[in-house]
């Protein structure tokens, strides 16, 4: 064989090797889509900060004992991993991915995410708190994965406030709607909010087109889709929580008390009673029914999983109470995550 059809060979395994380096390397950092009505985290959480996500029997959260720093653990508190020492809120999780805002940096990471001086902003890693990428430098209200989508509301000094979004792999950034819209509340295919300007009527804004549409002129705020109920906080009345029938067109009051924030949660509806006098966490049925005192003073952030409530005192980030979800209300602090941000402060 010639010197010359050896170097011709040659050359062409090179690009043969080359070729398939460039394609296995496109798949490996290709982002996998999702199913159109894939939800990234509950609504009630995402409306208390997003700081617990449960997703394929894992527990996502933000440890309010290290600073907020991102941990995984099991729904029953066990087999806890710090995953990266970044403060976050706002947790989703789909597939093999995380997506959450991050309020703050620490020195450790990997990834390009971690290339250069960190700001707040929208980022993604694997489940494990590998390849971190930023998806966007800006600040956020609150946000929600809405299949291949990330909606978001942000704010600037300079813009305002927005519903914005961007793909999962930070493609087609754009501004859906230059007004106040809470994108937490996303059920097949449709992002229920309330109103915020002229009114507070029930609105739907289909993520195939990202047109608007009223369904209900009711006084509302903070809606919740769950089955064929809307719950809600009725403004007109004093914002007590109510009920909204989408198919059959009627209201039913679940408690006359005034109240600051809520959560749902299967048949449990968690919510906090605003009262001068006798403040209270509480829960009921979703019918209203059996509700009972989960435990006195003012709390917030109350984010549920399929085994715990979690939430604190207001304006306090910890201790971080909880109570198992469903059965006897039995308030304890959450140890486990107290300890392990312990461990890792030793380290």
């Amino acid at each position: 064989m010639s010197g010359k059809i050896k170097n011709i060979l040659i050359i062409l395994i090179a690009v043969v090797i080359l070729t398939a380096l460039a394609v296995s390397m496109y798949f490996l950092g290709r982002i996998p889509e999702n199913d159109p009505n894939t939800v990234g985290n509950t609504p009630g959480n995402l409306n208390n900060g997003g700081y617990f996500c449960e997703s394929d029997g894992r527990v996502y959260f933000a440890n309010a004992y290290d600073n907020y720093a991102l941990y995984s653990m099991n729904p029953d508190e066990t087999e806890m991993v710090k995953l990266s020492g970044n403060a976050v809120s706002s947790i989703n999780a789909a597939g093999k991915y995380l997506y959450y805002y991050m309020t703050s940096s620490s020195a450790n990471g990997s990834g390009l995410g971690y290339l250069g001086q960190q700001t707040a902003g929208i980022y993604r890693s694997t489940k494990k708190g590998k390849s971190t990428a930023g998806l966007g430098r800006l600040n956020i209200v609150t946000m929600q994965l809405c299949g291949n989508y990330l909606y978001y509301e942000t704010y600037s000094s300079q813009n305002g406030t927005s519903l914005d979004k961007i793909r999962i792999d930070k493609k087609d950034q754009q501004t859906v709607a230059k007004e106040i819209i809470n994108p937490n509340c996303f059920v097949n295919g449709k992002i229920y909010y309330n109103g915020t300007s002229g009114d507070h009527y029930l609105r739907a804004l289909d993520v195939r087109t990202d047109r608007s549409s009223v369904v209900w002129q009711g006084n509302i705020w903070n809606p919740i889709v769950q089955g064929n109920y809307v719950y809600y906080m009725d403004i007109s009345e004093n914002y007590r929580l109510c009920r909204y029938h989408l198919s059959e067109k009627t209201v039913e009051v679940l408690t006359n008390d005034r109240i600051d924030m809520f959560n749902v949660y299967d048949n449990y509806i968690y919510y906090q009673v605003s009262s001068p006098d006798a403040p209270a966490l509480k829960r009921m049925m979703t019918d209203g029914s059996l509700p009972e005192l989960v435990r006195e003073g003012v709390y917030q952030n109350i984010n549920i999983t399929s085994e715990y409530v979690y939430f604190n005192a207001f304006n306090e980030s910890v201790p971080v109470y909880r109570t198992y979800t469903y059965g006897p209300v039995n308030v304890t602090t959450f140890d486990a995550a107290r300890e392990a941000a312990y461990a890792n402060m030793k380290e």
